[in-house]
């Protein structure tokens, strides 16, 4: 007696194909969020030294027009209203003038020698691993701590 073959069609997927689907993808995630979690805090990083440049070519600009340092962020910002003037520059970007940008809180205060910049992460080792100091000199210094970087801070080089 011959055999008969029965054709089935196979119209989806197994349940054990998709549970092994789902546990290669569940490994993928485990292994790439880590990373993933300290390339954004190096960018955010990144981005704060640009935003520290971005605030000295500002006080350049500003002592060019007003023959002082700013000292404060909100005078080198854009006016409330009205035009710029040495109250409210629009020199830098409105969210940096309020003293935010980038996972990083930022400060720029006024001294006898010129202006000090301090970048701290607004939750430490969340947006950011690396305090930053910078001054009228140009040098961006950093710490590697919660504690906030100052002028006797090592140098990025």
């Amino acid at each position: 007696m011959a055999r008969k073959r029965i054709n089935r069609r196979r119209l989806g997927f197994t349940l054990i194909e998709l549970l092994i689907v789902v546990a290669i993808v569940l490994i993928l995630l485990a292994v790439g969020l880590p990373n993933m979690g300290k390339t954004r805090m190096h960018a955010q990083e990144m981005n704060a030294i640009r935003q520290i440049n971005t605030i000295h070519t500002a006080q350049t600009q500003y002592f060019s027009q007003f023959g002082k340092f700013a000292e404060n962020l909100a005078q080198l910002g854009p006016p409330k209203d009205g035009a710029a003037g040495p109250a409210a520059a629009d020199l830098i970007p409105g969210d940096l003038a309020e003293g935010e940008k980038t996972g990083y809180v930022f400060t720029c205060v006024g001294t006898k020698e010129g202006y000090a910049i301090h970048a701290n992460p607004k939750t430490f080792n969340t947006t950011g691993r690396r305090t930053f100091y910078s001054d009228q000199t140009l040098i961006i210094r950093q710490n590697w701590s919660e504690e906030p970087a100052n002028e006797k801070s090592p140098e990025i080089k």
